[in-house]
């Protein structure tokens, strides 16, 4: 089970940001955690795994629009959230 507001707190810009990029990214990629445990133990759960493809859209088109407007702040998040960056040309 995922904690939103603890998780909307850790990677909030301010005390009223709930909708930031970062946020979102953060609040899918534990969706996408708790997701994957299921699934890993219902193999047959094939809309399971239509709605993980999704969830991982979401946050790829997410992550590439952060990388398009604030370089710095999406390597940070990345980093600090453990996801893997395919292969980019550095600017």
């Amino acid at each position: 089970m995922i904690d939103k507001q603890q998780t909307i707190q850790t990677y909030a810009k301010s005390a009223n940001d709930t909708g930031s990029t970062a946020v979102q990214v953060a609040l899918l990629t534990e969706r996408i955690n708790n997701l994957s445990r299921h699934l890993t133990e219902n193999k047959k759960d094939k809309h399971g795994q239509r709605g993980l493809q999704l969830l991982n859209g979401q946050r790829r088109r997410l992550l590439k629009y952060l990388e398009r407007t604030n370089y710095d702040e999406y390597i940070a998040l990345t980093d600090r959230l453990g996801i893997r960056r395919g292969q980019r040309i550095v600017r």
